[in-house]
């Protein structure tokens, strides 16, 4: 029975919609719409690949637009994971956000339809030109990825989101993209250059190369209407498709959304919409409207594809959407075709397009369930195995496959329509196995590079899943292999069937609880230490190691732990050298004579796949020359940051306050508060209690504010005098800082403020700062990146009534918790400053 095409993108968005609300790795089970369109996409044989810097700077709509109505591989390499970005739903930065972001872009690409490629490239924060960012990128390494993505991926055309000849005008690392691209370009098929990848792949010449422009590169809708745009590829993107009610923009709106660490969050929009294209280099067009122009998309590209691709054509045209398992047949036969073809680009990239859909067509339902969702390497887990076929086409599970140890069982059962094969299995983890865990932060990267040592791992999206399992199937007497990863799942009374992977962690994980502990007092403190139970029945020693200059006692402290995941906190005591020192301590475990050192972070937010991340145990030990008063502060948490635990740790009473708690009288416990990082931004309640901020100043307090980014949710009486926020920021972390207010209190109490307090700065100085301010603010600092103006906006600070108004840029969200010595000296001199009697001044009301 032969069905007008249906495009599927709407079924697939809700589907994957509700996945996302319980877990993210949920199996795929396509209906019939959903099939249809994988065979449409089956027979069209072209690829493009978007190329920029960072998660949420790809363009969505046509990623979205390529996949779903032009049926082309499309993917997406981020040269970055965005790891120097803020994060909006919690605490984690750096490299932890890199992992959140990296798997938003994953479900992103679920989403669109496309593909996910990345860099070594660490994103070390904003760069305002790309010799800056080529001075921090290792930027032959990061040309050999880019050039290593294309030859990978082979794409038939390459578009840029960001324009290579505009250097200085966008961040540095956006058109470091571009010119990377560019010269990828031609270098991809050149085999003198990076020549150890043709181990692997062979060199590749794209058609073509464009850049994709829009508003934002013109500035305003104005300026982009009224550009000339005749020499420009149009893309009618605006597609609505009629048969499942959603368009286009929809869809690339789901997708963007998928951004939530960022706040991202997208409205779908509906009617015309096009995208240009700026050729670069390459071919040139014939048809302005065909971005695969001259290029074969058909199986005909392929040696001895001409048959295929006809007998693809013709599935289609009879394909039956109330019967899908009527073209198996073909399927099997198109499947057995392709797997006799010369070994090619393609026949792997179809072969398996080509296995999802014969499992689609049959219902065939493959899963493996560990009873555990965490196991150590050299343990058994037992396996759930669940097979069945839900059609009348001849079916037999053959045997399975375990891997990484490749041990086989053989079973020779037949799959008979809808009756359920369950079997249990052992699986039997090596001693030697790999945890699970991101590969690109195992080994210690630089500020600017991920450390990646296998060539052939460079560019996974995700982490990489040693334990594997494959079901091998004889559908209509034609063996096929079906490979799938091992996962984990349970009821949860609220959310449903919950779905994980299976993880391998390490015997035991330790931590220091305490991140960074001062010793200002020179006394000895007990600090503890965290231990972990990665398995049953383990017990052996805890050690926490100093530099020299440090004691600490016990050496080494004893322990056992009966069941898997219970936790022991033990103390040590340490006693800081007479004079002021910082060292990194180290906490490790020995069990026998193994000795583990790591961390496990679990990261584990709904929209994205459970995460495990293990990083050394480590944590910095400061006698510093800090003084600090008794102030009593309430923190306003804005888009997440750890300065609470480092006040904490300065010895400061702190109380997280939510808009909600501001009134007079809960205001009345405290001496000082502080808004963190975009808190304006993102709470809309404070917006409305911020004449309650202002009226706690005048009477006698102080309130801090940290930064915030101009939008319209920024309140006019934010600060008790005018002031603009500005896109202004010094990214260099060394730049020279001038004082311009040497003796205001802010420099000199509790602490003396020099120059030595902002060495040693990380990823940025500051960002965001007030570019216009009142007279009545004073500015207490100035610095700038090479070659432009001074900023003055780091540190403004004005008297209202009796109190003290401040606001900084200054970047203390990254440098407490970095443990950089001036920031915290600076902090405690913000939190210290009064106002002298002879300065109250009685603002008007």
């Amino acid at each position: 029975m032969q069905k007008t095409p249906i495009n599927i993108s709407f079924i697939i968005l809700l589907s994957l919609l509700f996945t996302q609300v319980s877990s993210a790795q949920k199996p795929e089970k396509w209906n019939s719409v959903e099939i249809y369109n994988q065979i449409q996409k089956l027979n069209f044989l072209g690829s493009v690949l978007y190329i920029a810097a960072h998660p949420d700077d790809e363009n969505t709509r046509l990623i979205s637009y390529l996949s779903n109505e032009k049926k082309a591989r499309t993917a997406y390499l981020s040269l970055t994971r965005g790891d120097g970005g803020q994060n909006l739903i919690g605490p984690e930065l750096r490299e932890l956000l890199g992992v959140i972001r990296t798997q938003e872009l994953i479900e992103a690409r679920k989403i669109d339809g496309g593909e996910q490629f990345f860099s070594r490239a660490n994103d070390f924060g904003f760069s305002k030109n790309p010799d800056e960012t080529f001075e921090i990128w290792d930027r032959e390494k990061v040309l050999s990825d880019v050039v290593w993505t294309i030859r990978k991926f082979q794409p038939d055309v390459i578009i840029n989101r960001f324009d290579h000849r505009t250097s200085g005008t966008t961040h540095g690392h956006h058109t470091a993209s571009a010119i990377l691209s560019v010269e990828s370009f031609k270098l991809a098929n050149n085999p003198k250059r990076f020549p150890e990848q043709l181990k692997w792949f062979s060199t590749w010449q794209p058609k073509r190369i464009f850049f994709n422009p829009s508003v934002w590169f013109y500035g305003n809708q104005e300026k982009f209407d009224q550009a000339d745009k005749s020499k420009f590829l149009s893309l009618e993107t605006g597609v609505y498709y009629t048969e499942t009610g959603i368009s286009n923009q929809e869809i690339a709106a789901l997708s963007r959304s998928s951004h939530k660490s960022q706040g991202f969050g997208s409205t779908g929009s509906r009617g015309q919409d096009t995208e240009y294209l700026e050729l670069i280099n390459g071919e040139k067009l014939k048809d302005k409207s065909n971005l695969f122009d001259g290029i074969d998309t058909s199986w005909n590209r392929i040696n001895g594809g001409k048959a295929i691709g006809e007998l693809i054509s013709q599935i289609e045209s009879q394909f039956n959407f109330s019967n899908p398992s009527a073209s198996i047949p073909d399927l099997i036969k198109a499947y057995q075709m392709i797997a006799a073809l010369d070994e090619n680009h393609w026949k792997p990239i179809k072969l398996n397009e080509l296995k999802n859909i014969i499992a689609g067509c049959t219902g065939l339902y493959l899963e493996a369930v560990a009873n555990v969702q965490q196991s150590t390497p050299g343990s058994t887990v037992k396996l759930r195995l669940e097979t069945i076929n839900r059609s009348a086409i001849p079916m037999e599970l053959k045997s399975v496959t375990l891997f990484p140890n490749q041990k086989n069982s053989v079973y020779n059962k037949v799959l008979s329509n809808n009756i359920a094969e369950r079997n249990t299995i052992d699986l039997e983890l090596a001693e030697n196995l790999e945890y699970t865990q991101p590969y690109w932060l195992k080994d210690k990267g630089t500020t600017g590079m991920y450390q990646v040592d296998h060539q052939e791992n460079i560019g996974i999206p995700d982490i990489i899943r040693e334990v594997k399992i494959q079901f091998n199937i004889a559908i209509n007497n034609v063996n096929i292999p079906f490979e799938r990863d091992i996962i984990y799942k349970y009821n949860d009374k609220v959310k449903g069937e919950m779905y994980y992977f299976l993880d391998i962690i390490p015997d035991a994980s330790t931590k220091i609880v305490d991140q960074i502990s001062f010793f200002n007092d020179g006394k000895t403190k007990k600090m503890a230490v965290q231990v972990k139970a990665g398995k049953d029945n383990i017990e052996g020693n805890v050690q926490l190691e100093l530099a020299d200059n440090w004691q600490v006692t016990p050496a080494t402290i004893p322990f056992s732990l009966d069941k898997k995941e219970m936790e022991k906190t033990l103390y040590f005591d340490v006693t800081p050298p007479e004079n002021p020192s910082e060292i990194t301590a180290k906490s490790s475990v020995t069990i026998n004579t193994k000795k583990l050192e790591k961390e496990q972070i679990m990261i584990n937010y709904d929209h994205i796949s459970k995460q495990q991340v293990l990083l050394p145990a480590e944590a910095k030990f400061k006698k510093l020359d800090l003084k600090t008063t008794n102030e009593r502060i309430g923190y306003i948490m804005g888009a997440g940051d750890e300065v609470p635990e480092c006040l904490t740790q300065m010895g400061y009473s702190v109380q997280l306050l939510s808009p909600d708690e501001i009134n007079s009288r809960s205001l009345n416990n405290f001496d000082v508060i502080i808004t963190g990082i975009r808190a304006y931004n993102t709470l809309a309640g404070l917006k409305i209690r911020q004449h309650l901020l202002l009226e706690f100043v005048k009477k006698g307090k102080t309130l801090i504010v940290q930064y915030n980014t101009p939008d319209s949710n920024i309140p006019h009486n934010m600060a008790p005098y005018p002031l603009t926020i500005s896109q202004d920021r010094v990214t260099d972390e060394n730049a020279t800082v001038e004082f311009l207010a040497p003796n205001h209190p802010i420099l000199n109490y509790p602490n003396e403020i020099t120059q030595k307090d902002f060495k040693g700065w990380t990823q940025e100085q500051g960002l965001y700062y007030p570019n216009e301010f009142d007279a009545a603010f004073t500015p207490i600092l100035s610095s700038h990146d090479k070659g432009e103006s001074p900023k003055k906006g780091a540190l403004l600070v004005a008297t209202y009534g009796k109190g003290q108004y401040i606001y900084t840029g200054l970047s203390l969200f990254r440098e407490l918790p970095m443990g950089v010595s001036g920031a915290y000296r600076l902090l405690a001199n913000m939190i210290a400053l009064k106002t002298p009697e002879s300065e109250i001044v009685n603002p008007q009301e």
